[in-house]
């Protein structure tokens, strides 16, 4: 069974720095903070996927029923190696004290933790074998919707549509967008006119920031990865306007469904010294990877237009 990663921080056996290491992965952005982890053994996770059910059908009398078979597709979704290290001068640690280490870490760790949010929904191991693959690249099918319908101009997200995709999902537990697109979504909830308000609400997160909800699920942030560029932008390729568009994401985050997959608790190591003797050296390291266990644990839509106000 997968934990959050602040689950995983309070865990038995992880020590102090070790555990908040985790919790500073999963502030730094809302999927991390979402998702859950399977930590596993080998280089990855294999199972099947259910594809097709066997046929089944009444019959008559001395009648037999036709043979079938159900199709399973195996999978294996692996771990990847993310990290890197950090050098911090010793000058530096005469002047400022210890502590500007740790600071130095926490940037390290900003920015692992944000390109790994980037690869959970834009990692495409084609483009980069290094990579595990997102969401973007392993929902095809019924699991992708235009919002145009027709592979046309770009539209403005309907919220019947929207909740097209949350039927297409099963045991939905969030919504991801990026912010102008959520703006777009709660200045609808303000008019009386949508009759969109009714349908939005609010809570509090785990470090108390809010977050609105649809139909019951938190909608997230996608935010920024490690470069400062949108994870979900309004430039992804659109019909016949050019790259103008942007996505959503209805997914589950939850066992069996879409889970994080880890060796085990991320390696934070002081590495002391380096031969120059000026330098002291850290590596942070996790092998992780995702695992999309059911067909329908996630649903995108696609070709939403920013330029259009949320109808119902």
């Amino acid at each position: 069974m997968g934990m959050s990663l602040l689950e995983y921080a309070k865990s038995s056996g992880l020590n102090t720095k070790r555990g908040t290491i985790i919790e500073l992965f999963a502030k730094a952005n809302s999927l991390l903070n979402a998702m859950t982890f399977e930590t596993v053994n080998g280089s990855g996770v294999d199972y099947d996927q259910e594809a097709a059910l066997p046929g089944v059908a009444f019959r008559g009398i001395n009648e037999e029923y036709t043979a079938s078979a159900g199709v399973i597709n195996p999978m294996h979704d692996p771990l990847k190696i993310a990290g890197g290290t950090l050098d911090v001068d010793s000058a530096l640690i005469k002047m400022f004290g210890s502590g500007v280490r740790a600071k130095h870490e926490a940037m390290k760790i900003k920015a692992l933790s944000l390109k790994i949010a980037r690869m959970i929904i834009k990692g495409d191991s084609q483009a980069d074998p290094k990579e595990f693959d997102g969401l973007q690249r392993r929902l095809v099918n019924d699991q992708l919707i235009d919002m145009s319908g027709d592979g046309g101009e770009e539209d403005a997200l309907s919220l019947i549509t929207l909740d097209e995709a949350i039927d297409q999902t099963e045991d939905p537990t969030h919504i991801i967008m990026n912010v102008k697109l959520r703006r777009l979504m709660t200045q609808a909830s303000r008019s009386t006119t949508t009759g969109i308000g009714a349908h939005i609400t609010e809570t509090i997160d785990n470090w108390g920031r809010q977050v609105i909800m649809y139909a019951g699920l938190p909608i997230l942030n996608a935010g920024k990865d490690n470069t400062n560029t949108d994870i979900i932008p309004v430039t992804e390729v659109a019909g016949d306007a050019g790259a103008t568009a942007t996505s959503l994401y209805v997914v589950s985050f939850s066992d069996g469904h879409v889970e994080g997959i880890q060796h085990g608790a991320m390696d934070v190591k002081d590495l002391g010294l380096t031969d120059s003797g000026v330098i002291y050296r850290t590596l942070v390291e996790w092998l992780v990877g995702m695992a999309l266990y059911h067909p329908r644990a996630a649903t995108r839509i696609w070709n939403i237009s920013t330029a259009l106000a949320v109808t119902a």
